[in-house]
């Protein structure tokens, strides 16, 4: 008898329910339908993978200008080296371009820094405005013995920054504040939030862009002019906020009317109660929506292209422009494509890592 139990102790499963295989049959290849489907992916990738691989690695060609490029089979990855400079900081003074790498690394450095809620506290944003006063006074110079650097000169990766990181900043507390607004119990004031929301969602970014370029200097003074980038920036911010203002009261709609009844009942004022009960909440609730957003609105900084401001898109397009690189153009928006999925996977890899630490 004892023989008999080590004998049905010692059987295995069939090894091809078990493991990589047990995992295909189950999953791949459980009907006829699952296995045409498996066969034929299978055949397209078999179809397309290896010549990508070809093309983007076996057969490229990484350096040596386009000379190379010419003669070969795969990609000529070498537009990227050959035209780095420009395409990362467009027409600033060659001899100047040390300033705004200090200041994108010093933004990298605040951005990293960010990360650990251990430093959530008044220095961390002491750090981030005397940052990003130091990254101004980088850019234009004028003082402490830096060359005046005109701002029709910025370009690139660090104007793309520039109207992302402070678009996005100033966007944020200003979408809270017309959420409050919309939610507010004064007339006057839910009514001039209510028409700023719906009339700025109701428009595209690029026509705000384009009001901000043409239309809006004709209102100013004669002699009186503001900069483009500025005009191009407060489009930005306005945009983006009617847009975080909505999922705000989205958040703020989920909050159970016992918890303002709490507030009351403990004596807390308006303000306290928003402070310290409801917005902690509400902020934490849309953390996914307006992460989102934050990644839409860093992406649609790219439309200041169309209003002639020469960020990374546009450095980009100048350079396929140049005769030695015309016909390289996948090259060049592929690499395009890698910058703007670093930023954005950046700010979601984040605000999943800020939702767990949250998560209560």
């Amino acid at each position: 008898m004892s023989e008999t139990a080590n004998t049905f102790e010692n059987l295995k499963p069939p090894v091809t329910s078990v493991g990589f295989i047990g995992w295909m049959r189950n999953n791949l290849f459980n009907s006829p339908l699952n296995s045409f489907l498996t066969l034929l992916i299978f055949f397209i990738l078999w179809k397309t993978v290896p010549p990508l691989f070809r093309w983007a690695l076996v057969d490229s060609v990484w350096y040596g200008g386009n000379e190379p490029c010419t003669s070969a089979s795969g990609a000529c990855w070498s537009i990227i080296p050959s035209n780095i400079r420009f395409i990362t900081f467009g027409f600033y003074p060659a001899a100047e371009q040390w300033r705004p790498f200090a200041a994108m690394l010093l933004l990298f450095v605040l951005l990293v820094i960010s990360r650990n809620r251990n430093f959530w506290n008044k220095y961390l944003m002491y750090g981030w405005l005397s940052g990003l006063a130091l990254m101004g006074i980088l850019m234009r110079g004028g003082i402490f013995g830096l060359t005046s650097v005109e701002s029709t000169q910025w370009g690139g990766l660090p104007l793309t920054l520039l109207l992302s990181v402070f678009g996005l900043t100033a966007a944020y507390p200003l979408g809270v504040l017309l959420a409050l607004g919309r939610q507010s119990e004064m007339p006057a004031i839910k009514s001039l939030c209510i028409v700023y929301i719906e009339l700025i969602r109701g428009v595209p970014l690029i026509s705000l862009l384009f009001m901000s370029a043409v239309i809006f200097p004709l209102f100013l003074p004669e002699g009186v002019s503001i900069n483009k980038i500025i005009r191009a920036q407060a489009a930005i911010i306005l945009f983006t906020a009617a847009y975080i203002a909505e999922v705000v009261r989205g958040g703020l709609q989920a909050i159970p009317k016992g918890q303002f009844e709490a507030a009351d009942s403990i004596g807390l004022n308006y303000f306290q109660t928003m402070r310290l009960i409801i917005l902690p909440q509400a902020l934490k609730i849309v953390i996914p929506p307006t992460v989102s957003i934050l990644i839409s609105a860093f992406k649609d900084t790219s439309l200041v292209v169309i209003i002639a401001l020469y960020d990374i898109l546009k450095t980009t397009q100048s350079t396929l422009s140049n005769p030695k690189w015309m016909g390289y153009s996948t090259e060049a928006y592929l690499f395009l494509a890698l910058v703007y999925f670093f930023c954005c996977y950046f700010m979601s890899t984040w605000s999943r890592r800020l939702e767990r630490e949250l998560s209560t």
